[in-house]
């Protein structure tokens, strides 16, 4: 007689679950009947996938990376198809999908692996980073039908002219071609058209081309993105319209919801094989992705303002390894973090030697008290006598840029008699003038002080504590009568200028808002150096000098009788990285200090901030080895109540235990979601401001 064979078990280890299918009213897909799905929820106890049955009906439509409804809490709630699977792990019955939104895939497995290691490493949730990750639903652009069979793009012809100047910048562009996945930390040098940053990312980019992959860039604002997709278009890289196979496509907010989820899907249905964008297009679903490309990595547009607070530097070195991709951090200054990623030997720099630098930076001077002293009592002015003859002298080659720290006229301002800074008599908020016979304006409630008295004298005079962009352009109009005078910044009448012509104007700019010459400025001046350093967050140094080099880089090179000059009396180690045009010299500095000194990027930090005791308890629940807790110190300026000001504490591990810092933050989190404790807990990591 024959006998079922028999699985033996181990006493004590639990036999192998049977499979289930799962249990639901109604008819279920017969393949593949159960639906993870995450939904668009936002309490931290919810981050994970929810089971639930897929209809036979909707089977077809309902594929992973599709927008679903699914029923959860006793509402219909929006949700993203992560997976489907055979049996489920839910004991009971399992509810069945609502509808599928739309059948298009907008969420790609690696995207949603992305996204998943983003939300780990900020100690977030999946849903908050799907939320930055894929634009909303536009059903018209969706509905778009194709012009017919699509034209494939010609490849671009191979090029590393731009590199050439820089060590192991061909190297780079060679392996990146070769289907490597090599990873730069690149200190860009101004230079000629052909030469400068937009044209060595489209060479980089042509590259990836040539070895038939994607590339995904990014960039601070719409401005740069123009740069890098006009650039692409020299390179031999077009930009994609509908009916073409390949090409590049601008992906920002700016644009509005239709062309940017028309770009989108132009790079998710695999049409577009570039992508150049701002921040959240660090997540655009390019093909095949072979080079990833962050410019200008210390720009704080690239510091996402939103939960969980990812940083795109971060976000693409992920990537790269999640994908296997090149990774490219680059930009005129070096910001302590990229250099950590040097230093650790997990990327290479790419920088170029002092006889290049030399040969194609202008000329930078710091006009201190000390080289201003045998000027006297001028030596106080604002703009110091050499600045103004070198502005007399150069503007007759052609324009001169003056950058400005401050936008406005008067931003802030104190009384006239005894210097007390100017307070609004609601609020205590800073009063600022907008124009020279303009009222009082509070900075904070908006109110005008039309009768304003000093409280501390009483006197009703002002007198000018900072100096704005508009102001310093009055005051140049009068200094250079007949001269042309540009202001460019957000804040500004004009907005901020794209570019001006090669003849001769005064350009007062803020910093990010510099136009470009086409063939560089003859001079820059940048003033107030000491505001610029004055500043108490960590990066305020080399943000300091990344944003003077970036004004100094539009200006000619030495050889053409290029000038910068820098007015005040700035930190000394700021001052000399710029004169000396090494970035990266102070980012080395700093970076030992800060691992001395126990600070990120060498250790990795958790902000709580919000009431003392919804802060005390998330802060309780977080035990990790060599956590050292800072704090809780009162938030300045973030007070709720009177009587009960915010407070801030601080988590600091060695890096070594960051991601379990991460993982404790986040448990603590989802107990406090869980529970519904009171109270007010921001929780960030690796904030960008400790003080």
């Amino acid at each position: 007689m024959e006998t079922t064979p028999e699985q033996l078990t181990l006493e004590g280890v639990p036999a192998p679950r049977a499979r289930r299918r799962p249990r639901a009213a109604g008819e279920v897909a017969a393949e593949l009947p159960v639906a993870r799905v995450c939904i668009d929820l936002p309490p931290a106890h919810l981050d994970r996938p929810f089971e639930y049955a897929v209809p036979a009906a909707l089977s077809e439509d309902a594929q992973p990376g599709t927008r679903v409804k699914v029923r959860f809490g006793g509402q219909d709630v929006d949700g993203y198809l992560l997976e489907r699977a055979d049996e489920a792990e839910h004991e009971g019955v399992l509810v069945p999908l609502r509808r599928v939104v739309s059948p298009e895939r907008v969420l790609h497995p690696a995207t949603a692996r992305l996204a998943r290691a983003v939300a780990d490493r900020w100690a977030g949730t999946l849903a908050d980073v799907l939320r930055l990750a894929i634009p909303p639903r536009h059903a018209r652009v969706e509905a778009e039908a194709a012009p017919g069979e699509p034209t494939r793009v010609a490849p671009p012809s191979p090029s590393a002219t731009a590199w050439a100047d820089y060590r192991g910048g061909p190297a780079f562009v060679q392996h990146v071609t070769g289907g490597g996945a090599p990873r730069a930390v690149w200190t860009a040098l101004p230079g000629e058209p052909g030469t400068r940053w937009p044209d060595a990312i489209a060479q980089a980019v042509a590259a990836a081309l040539l070895g038939g992959r994607g590339a995904l860039v990014v960039v601070p604002d719409a401005r740069d993105v123009d740069r890098v997709l006009a650039a692409l278009e020299e390179a031999g890289v077009p930009r994609w319209a509908p009916g073409l196979l390949g090409g590049a496509v601008r992906l920002t907010a700016d644009d509005g919801p239709s062309p940017r989820y028309r770009a989108f899907l132009a790079a998710s249905r695999g049409h577009a094989d570039v992508v150049v964008g701002t921040r959240a297009a660090a997540f655009a679903p390019v093909h095949d992705l072979g080079l990833v490309v962050c410019w200008d990595d210390g720009d704080s547009l690239h510091a996402e303002p939103r939960a969980p607070y990812p940083h795109v530097r971060e976000v693409l070195a992920l990537r790269s390894e999640i994908e296997g991709a090149a990774l490219l951090v680059g930009g005129y200054g070096r910001t302590v973090e990229a250099q950590a990623l040097v230093a650790a030997g997990w990327a290479h720099d790419v920088s170029a030697d002092r006889a290049r630098v030399r040969a194609r930076a202008p000329r930078v001077q710091a006009l201190t008290s000390t080289e201003l002293a045998r000027e006297g009592a001028a030596a106080a002015a604002r703009l110091p006598t050499p600045a103004w003859r070198t502005i007399r002298d150069r503007l007759a080659d052609g324009p001169v840029l003056v950058q400005v720290p401050r936008a406005g006229y008067l931003p802030a301002v104190a009384c006239g008699r005894c210097r007390a800074a100017a307070r609004c008599s609601a609020c205590h908020g800073p009063l600022a003038l907008h124009t020279a016979q303009g009222v009082p304006t509070c900075g904070w409630c908006g109110r005008m002080a039309t009768d304003w008295r000093c409280d501390e004298c009483g006197g009703a005079a002002l007198r000018s504590v900072r100096v704005g962009s508009e102001r310093t352009a009055e005051e140049l109009g009068r200094a250079f009568p007949g001269v042309p005078v540009v202001v460019s910044g957000a804040r500004s009448a004009t907005g901020v200028v794209a570019s001006v012509k090669d003849r001769p104007a005064l350009v007062v700019s803020t910093p990010g808002a510099e136009p470009v010459a086409p063939a560089g400025y003859t001079a820059a001046v940048l003033l107030d150096a000491a505001v610029a350093t004055a500043g108490s967050s960590l990066g305020v140094l080399t943000d300091a000098v990344r944003r003077w080099l970036a004004a100094a880089a539009l200006v000619r090179s030495a050889d053409d009788g290029g000038t910068v000059l820098l007015v005040g009396d700035a930190e000394q180690r700021a001052s000399q990285a710029l004169v000396r045009w090494d970035p990266v010299w102070l980012a080395v500095r700093e970076l030992d200090e800060r691992a001395a000194l126990g600070l990120p990027p060498a250790f990795r930090m958790a902000s709580v901030t919000g009431t003392r005791e919804a802060v005390a308890a998330v802060v309780r629940r977080v035990t990790v080895p060599g956590l050292d807790v800072l704090g809780p110190v009162p938030v300045e300026g973030a007070e709720r109540d009177a009587f009960e000001p915010d407070v801030r504490t601080l988590l600091r591990v060695p890096r070594s235990s960051g991601a379990a810092l991460a993982a404790a933050v986040a448990a603590s989190a989802a107990v406090r979601s869980a529970r519904r404790e009171g109270g007010v807990a921001r929780i960030q990591l690796d904030p960008g401001e400790l003080l």
